[in-house]
């Protein structure tokens, strides 16, 4: 186990509901990130992280401004992506937006590099999902060598080649960057290749299943002869002031999300008794501080990770659940993690 650990709070910047269960226009939502994102600076907190979505559920499509507009309100938090779909965007305008956000931020930029959940983004900015794959690896690739801050020389398939080129603003101590990987082999591998962080979503199912993927990753950085990088994981959750609290806050939600998504993606709609399994046993960290707490230790002690994040916005919930949320995380439960793992 890793004794020395981060913890954090991703968003995808969903929309949330009003007093009266009526959805919250998107200008307020991004309002009320910046807002959730100055309280975990104020309880504590590592890492806050602001997904990238091109769709009407979801209120952020540009992370970086979000991330700007925090860091200008917040002292000590690392900010970043979650993720940054790298597929449908420019690995150089990437690195520039990310390297202006480490300056205003003073060094506490982060990218976390992936596919993302959703397509919407290829053909909104007139990419072909039939190069899917082609077009994650070469901006991956690409990314590698402009984040070493020299001169690069680089081809390609799906972009303008480079030559001998520089990219600015330059950083003071570099960009502390992850790839976001859903459980593939093949992308904890490369990810391992290229030397950036694992940032492993787990979603669904006991996070024990992923340990096999954090051996992998370690012998793959051996291969490679890189230094090994850190790991971290994403779970979904949210905390009440107790289980019942807890599960009657989300459980509509989670249902209405899961029927929605399963429809779009082909999944078997839920079960009876899905949403139970998945907070006692899967991947759903809901419940009081001391539920939550227990839930986490036991996943660091399956898994070697460096951090630990709650994707913290739940569907259908109010903003003023999720401050409340936030608070418990970084007052209670992160406390009560840290003394039951000394």
């Amino acid at each position: 186990m890793v004794t020395d650990i981060e913890f954090g709070l991703d968003t995808f910047g969903g929309v949330t509901n009003d007093a009266a269960g009526d959805p919250v226009p998107h200008p307020q939502v991004i309002r009320d990130i910046i807002d959730e994102a100055v309280l975990a600076d104020r309880v504590g907190l590592d890492f806050f992280g602001v997904g990238e979505h091109h769709r009407p559920d979801f209120a952020v499509s540009s992370p970086e401004m979000v991330l700007s507009a925090i860091a200008s309100r917040t002292e000590r938090i690392r900010l970043g992506s979650a993720v940054t779909v790298l597929s449908s965007d420019d690995p150089v305008r990437v690195f520039e937006r990310f390297s202006t956000l480490d300056a205003v931020s003073n060094g506490r930029a982060e990218i976390v590099a992936g596919r993302g959940s959703f397509t919407e983004s290829f053909p909104l900015f007139g990419f072909d999902l039939r190069q899917y794959e082609e077009l994650f690896e070469e901006r991956l690739d690409l990314l590698s060598q402009l984040l070493r801050e020299e001169p690069v020389t680089w081809q390609g398939s799906t972009r303008a080649a480079l030559k001998d080129q520089r990219v600015f603003p330059a950083t003071t101590g570099g960009l502390r960057t992850w790839v976001g990987v859903g459980g593939s082999p093949d992308s904890v591998v490369r990810t391992a290749r290229y030397n950036f962080g694992l940032f492993l979503a787990i979603i669904g199912g006991p996070a024990a299943r992923f340990a096999p993927y954090i051996d992998l990753f370690e012998r793959a950085q051996d291969q490679y002869g890189v230094g090994h990088k850190p790991v971290a994981v994403h779970s979904p959750g949210l905390v009440a002031e107790t289980d019942e609290q807890a599960r009657a806050l989300t459980h509509d939600g989670w249902l209405a999300m899961r029927t929605r998504m399963g429809k779009e993606r082909g999944w078997a709609p839920p079960a009876v008794g899905d949403f139970e399994r998945e907070i006692e046993g899967g991947a759903l960290y809901i419940g009081s501080p001391e539920t939550v707490a227990h839930k986490i230790v036991a996943t660091l002690g399956s898994l070697r990770v460096n951090r630990f994040d709650l994707k913290y916005d739940q569907s259908q919930i109010s903003h003023e659940t999720m401050m409340q949320s936030i608070g418990l995380y970084g007052e209670k439960v992160v406390p009560m993690v840290k003394d039951m793992l000394n």
